[in-house]
């Protein structure tokens, strides 16, 4: 008789990843849970939240009678994850670090202790999401090695395994997992797939997970939690190569630990200029702070006020008024190189060089039609079909095609906003008119970096 398929579960302390445990039991796996801890210290509220989250986790692995284990990724998060949210912001660009997370850690570090430590056959998360793969096909998968060269090599794997958007199209996270190799994408499991979140509040009701059901779901920064995100990021304010001074929960009792900080952010005040006359209207704590499309905190005006762009070398955050402004709106952008999911890159996009899909940039956000042109270096420029609101450098483009989610690129570039080529074709007709005196052409004028 063969012995039961071990399934690794990771579980977060919430209702998803409880019921995705409690299936896989129900399928007759034999099923470990194991919480990962990454972000350890208390919140606003002194409370330790990954403490909390533990104790939930742990009390699912006893009601559903299944081992469980915890393990630290503090520091391995601290290095890919947070370091990099931070490099990102310090840069002026807008960072995804869910995204990142389930990157190097979920699907790397939890996927490989899982593997190698555990003896998994497969590991499961409570994402809302499908694979191409039966249970059974994920079972049969073995470790393909990394490509060496820009692209994977087409016949190095046969059967590469698809990310498929779930049939909840509200819950679906396939934007959140655009990142992950097809090494571990070959060997997980989305129990929730094909699941509604009602159907899956209603099976934790029937089967005693009420104190997982009865929490509010996570919307803060991955595995941080949701917190004042001005103070949190002026609070980590160090020079580079210091030492931040950090509160970390162990047990009842919290302890101090010095903690290498390899980068940081400083307060750096400037102003706040009008995008259409170059008026100052304000000042503020660090052009780093703002995303473009955000509403700008400006005292003293009534009507609100968009940020638009914005200058790193002066550290000025250029604003509109009117959220519908052309100024937030630009129908082009570049990424970095592409992360395919299943073909590296699509065949169509190699034999044509261009290739007609569909993109996102937030979770939720309607799916844009798009035209991808391919460059040699593997990055791509991203054509939108209608001109797109706040797009944002350090976010990810997400390409979808059909139901499939092919995998996503940072942006690294926009073109000119909308307000920009208004601006052009304006002084196009007036250079057919003469030459006359203007005004300063302000930021903008061509792609930003």
């Amino acid at each position: 008789m063969q012995a039961a398929r071990h399934v690794v579960v990771a579980l977060s302390g919430g209702v998803d990843s409880a019921v995705a445990a409690l299936l896989l039991r129900r399928r007759g796996y034999q099923v470990t849970g194991v919480f990962m801890k990454n972000w350890d210290s208390l919140d606003e509220h002194g409370v330790c939240t990954a403490d909390r989250d533990c104790e939930d986790a742990y009390r699912v692995c006893r009601i559903l009678d299944i081992p469980f284990h915890q393990v630290s990724y503090v520091k391995e998060y601290w290095n890919d994850v947070f370091s990099d949210f931070l490099s990102e912001y310090e840069k002026g660009r807008t960072p995804n670090p869910d995204i990142v997370c389930n990157k190097h850690i979920k699907f790397s570090c939890f996927f490989h202790y899982a593997v190698d430590n555990l003896g998994a056959d497969a590991v499961a998360t409570g994402h809302y999401a499908r694979t191409s793969l039966e249970d059974e096909e994920v079972f049969q998968q073995k470790h393909i090695r990394r490509p060496e060269g820009l692209f994977r090599n087409r016949f190095e794997v046969r059967n590469v395994v698809k990310l498929l958007q779930a049939a909840d199209s509200f819950k679906d996270q396939t934007f959140f997992l655009s990142q992950v190799s097809q090494d571990a994408l070959r060997r997980t499991l989305f129990p929730l797939g094909g699941l509604t979140k009602d159907f899956v509040k209603k099976i934790a009701a029937e089967n005693r997970l009420h104190h997982v059901l009865q929490k509010k779901e996570s919307m803060g920064i991955c595995f941080v939690g949701k917190r004042n995100f001005e103070n949190f990021i002026l609070q980590v304010s160090v020079l580079r190569g210091g030492r931040v001074e950090a509160r970390f929960c162990s047990g009842p009792a919290s302890v101090s630990k010095n903690v290498l900080v390899f980068q940081y952010l400083q307060p750096r005040p400037g102003k706040f200029i009008s995008i259409e006359d170059n008026k100052v209207l304000g000042t503020h704590k660090g052009w780093f702070l703002y995303t473009l499309g955000q509403r700008a905190k400006i005292g003293g005006l009534r009507e609100p006020w968009y940020v638009v762009e914005k200058d790193g070398t002066k550290g000025d955050v250029f604003v509109a008024p009117r959220t519908d402004h052309p100024a937030l709106y630009r129908d082009l952008l570049r990424t970095n190189r592409v992360h395919w999911i299943a073909e590296e890159p699509p065949a169509a996009l190699v034999r044509d060089k261009m290739m007609e899909c569909h993109f996102r940039f937030r979770h939720q956000m309607a799916l844009v039609p798009c035209v991808l042109t391919l460059n040699q270096d593997g990055t791509v420029w991203v054509t939108a079909v209608r001109a797109v609101r706040a797009l944002a450098p350090g976010q990810f483009a997400v390409f979808y095609k059909g139901e499939e989610c092919l995998g996503s690129g940072k942006i690294l570039r926009l073109g000119p906003s909308a307000y920009i080529l208004q601006k052009g074709k304006s002084k196009s007709r007036v250079a057919v008119e003469g030459p006359i005196d203007s005004p300063s052409d302000g930021p903008g004028l061509g792609p930003v970096v």
